[in-house]
């Protein structure tokens, strides 16, 4: 899906050539008419990086009265703007390297009001040309910008910071003439007055000097440029004047303990407004001076204008904190309210979360575009804001097409579930998107709680596990979060964790349960049922992990260490039946996953565990559910087909609960049906059976013998169900009646009941 931080514009003068880093861009020759004069300034404008240069000089030039030179300025910016291009284009990105610019437009003196913010709206308007320069370096329009953002950022800091430089080692030289003037003698009373006047003068820094008591008795030029009134009006005032009602409190501790000779100086940003109502953001320095006998004499305020930078602060911060390509609170944004939400809570507090995610908005992408879905996300964005914000909540998109709505103090389950309810109702309505009506669902995944005993990772994890519930039960709807269902995904997700290293201890063991004959209870085969001795929980069902080893690939190495364990003891069951004759012995019974089937190097797995273990292939069978059957084609039918003519045995298992091709299955390799044991179970109670139970498994009996296959039925526990499924004419049963799954011992034992054959 789309979510660029740009859409295509109309082509600016000149976007078409590359950007700061192409030197073959060329501008377009200015045309000269008769009676007019070249500009001189045209020799300086032959490529992209002379045009920029020229157009900063310009608009330095238009707030900034330098000690350089016209020429001298475009030359140093020249150079300045060769050393951006290279920052851009070079890899890997280093965009620290831009403090060094800023630290030189500070070293020429270029600080004027507004140098700043004027180079970065210059920055802003070539914008067209830089993508189109990214585009042809087939370069991420996106990343592009995130390194022009970056190289804005460091730029300001390497200014703001060589700025500060010069501003302190100022201030140090103001405070270092306060208090000479104070430690002079009379005869350099005049020199010393001199000098400090000079230096107060001519400062670029605010300075006044109050008494003790806070009354202003001097300000120099600067000051009185800043606040916009004349230096004359500010004498007589008091410094408590220009506080503010909003300042931080510590503002107002420092400068009563700096009043009362308690502190020698404080430094902070503080706000102050100017005579035409303009917020004057400024770095204000204190400082405290004392005669010769130690009292406090005078207070000597320093204030430095950081309006300019302040400014971009704010808007750097904005664009950090905001989407791009919807103007909505981005992800960055979220968690800082989250995390404060958090931090600040009291006792009672409960929090909400509404995790929304788009219900197939990839098609919208994939079908009609990318700046269709962008425009889509947009009006999404602004719908569900609307609604969302009438009701004072935040709302956030997290990415893609996610968004997630917080609700702070929140009332209960109830009032987020409206609330989600009310963002699924303002979907319904379809969006007209460049002639098209599209109509967009959601999932939303809700969870709340008490701020109380949790955090905001595991506040967000919940959010997400639940939208991911919320999704699989059908999206177009929102669930809750569930604490025990959450426990259970746990457990599970911590079972499927510790499976590989279980595999490798040999933690998984093999029981076996025999396939017996119904007309003379011989003991024809056995399954091999793999069981898991976990170390903690004791003996684990394959319920509880065959999914979870499906799911992670691990049933293929799981089920060769089956068939290879399985094979070995069915070989060793062969030594009883010697005596009477070889086709006595029981075939070996392994269930097969559909994975498995899907391995290329199934046959070859199998022929090497068979030569190893000496088991014949005519003693070994695959077992495979009715659903993966019908959906072999291709390579795995051809490998179970492989498998068939070497003489292994195919089964169909839990036969009669999914869904047959009787077309289909008359093509398959196999040789044997096992009846699921759910139909069986209308067959055992020792009155009337189910008649239609035993219709059904008298139709699958029938019909597996048409097809030439032998039947077993499963799930046997009573005699009256043997006896009833002999009689339909079942060949083999399987089930608690006849041996619950064990060791391969207890198979021994049973075989030496084996009847001789011939």
């Amino acid at each position: 899906m789309s979510a660029r931080s740009d859409d295509a514009s109309p082509a600016a003068p000149g976007a078409g050539a590359a950007g700061l880093g192409a030197e073959e861009a060329r501008r377009p020759a200015a045309t000269v008419h008769a009676g007019d004069t070249a500009p001189p300034e045209a020799s300086h404008v032959a490529t992209a990086k002379d045009e920029f240069a020229y157009q900063w000089a310009k608009t330095v030039e238009s707030a900034d009265h330098g000690p350089l030179a016209a020429d001298e300025m475009r030359d140093q910016l020249r150079e300045l703007t060769e050393r951006l291009a290279r920052l851009l284009d070079t890899d890997p990105f280093q965009p620290c390297d831009a403090r060094d610019v800023g630290a030189a437009l500070v070293a020429a003196h270029l600080t004027g009001i507004g140098t700043l913010e004027r180079s970065f709206g210059l920055i802003g308007q070539w914008w067209p040309r830089l993508r189109a320069h990214a585009l042809a370096r087939r370069r991420d329009p996106d990343d592009y910008l995130l390194r022009i953002t970056q190289v804005q950022g460091a730029f300001a800091a390497g200014y703001a910071e060589a700025l500060r430089d010069r501003t302190l080692t100022e201030q140090r030289a103001v405070h270092a003439e306060v208090l000479d003037a104070r430690e002079l003698t009379e005869r350099a009373l005049h020199t010393s007055e001199a000098r400090f006047r000079a230096v107060f003068e001519q400062s670029g820094l605010g300075i006044a000097i109050a008494g003790t008591d806070g009354v202003i008795l001097d300000v120099n030029p600067a000051l009185g440029q800043m606040f916009g009134v004349p230096p004359g009006d500010l004498p007589g005032r008091r410094i408590r004047d220009f506080m503010l009602a909003d300042d931080p409190v510590h503002i107002h501790s420092w400068y009563a303990e700096l009043s009362h000779g308690a502190r020698e100086h404080f430094s902070a940003e503080k706000r102050y407004r100017r005579a035409d109502g303009d917020p004057l953001w400024t770095h204000l320095t204190v400082s405290l001076v004392r005669d010769a006998s130690g009292a406090p004499q005078y207070q000597v305020a320093m204030v430095e204008d950081v309006t300019d930078r302040h400014r971009l602060y704010t808007r750097l911060r904005h664009q950090a904190q905001h989407d791009p390509l919807t103007g909505m609170p981005n992800r960055a944004l979220f968690f800082e309210r989250l995390e404060a939400l958090f931090a600040d809570a009291r006792d009672g507090d409960r929090v909400g979360l509404c995790y929304l995610d788009l219900d197939g908005f990839k098609v919208v992408n994939d079908s009609l575009g990318h700046d269709v879905g962008d425009q889509l996300l947009i009006a999404v964005a602004r719908r569900l804001n609307a609604h969302v914000a009438r009701a004072g909540h935040l709302m956030a998109r997290m990415g893609g097409d996610e968004f997630m709505v917080l609700v702070e103090h929140a009332a209960g389950t109830g009032q987020v579930v409206a609330l989600a309810e009310g963002v699924l109702a303002a979907l319904r309505e379809p969006f007209r998107i460049r002639g098209h009506d599209l109509t967009v669902r959601a999932s939303i995944g809700i969870v709340e709680r008490p701020v109380a005993g949790s955090g905001p990772a595991d506040t967000m994890r919940a959010a997400d596990i639940t939208l991911y519930w919320a999704k699989s039960e059908g999206k177009g709807r929102w669930t809750i979060f569930d604490t025990e269902r959450n426990d259970r995904e746990v457990a599970r997700y911590t079972l499927s964790a510790e499976m590989p290293a279980a595999l490798h201890h040999g933690e998984f063991d093999v029981d076996y349960q025999p396939l017996v004959s119904l007309a003379d209870n011989s003991v024809l085969g056995v399954e091999a049922l793999v069981r898991w001795r976990h170390p903690r929980q004791g003996l684990i069902g394959p319920d509880r992990f065959i999914g979870l080893a499906e799911e992670t690939g691990l049933i293929v190495p799981l089920g060769m260490y089956v068939l290879e364990r399985a094979c070995r003891e069915a070989r060793r069951w062969r030594e009883p039946c010697l005596a009477r004759a070889v086709e006595a012995a029981p075939f070996i019974s392994v269930n097969l996953a559909e994975r498995q089937c899907h391995d290329t190097g199934l046959v070859r797995h199998v022929q090497r565990v068979l030569t190893e273990t000496g088991l014949e292939p005519q003693r070994l069978q695959f077992e495979l559910t009715e659903s993966q059957i019908m959906a072999t084609d291709g390579g795995p039918l051809e490998r179970l087909r492989e498998l068939a003519d070497m003489g292994v045995r195919i089964a169909i298992d839990d036969f009669g609960t999914g869904y047959s091709n009787l077309a289909y299955l008359r093509r398959l390799p196999v040789c044997e049906l096992k009846i699921a044991g759910s139909f069986v179970e209308g067959l055992r109670t020792s009155g009337d059976a189910d008649p239609v139970d035993a219709r059904i498994v008298a139709s699958l009996v029938d019909l597996a013998h048409a097809l030439g296959l032998t039947v077993t039925a499963e799930g046997i526990e009573t005699a009256a169900q043997a006896e009833r499924l002999r009689a339909i004419g079942c060949d083999a049963g399987q089930g608690w009646y006849f041996s619950r799954p064990g060791p391969p011992d207890r198979i021994t034992t049973l075989l030496d009941g084996i009847p001789k054959v011939g």
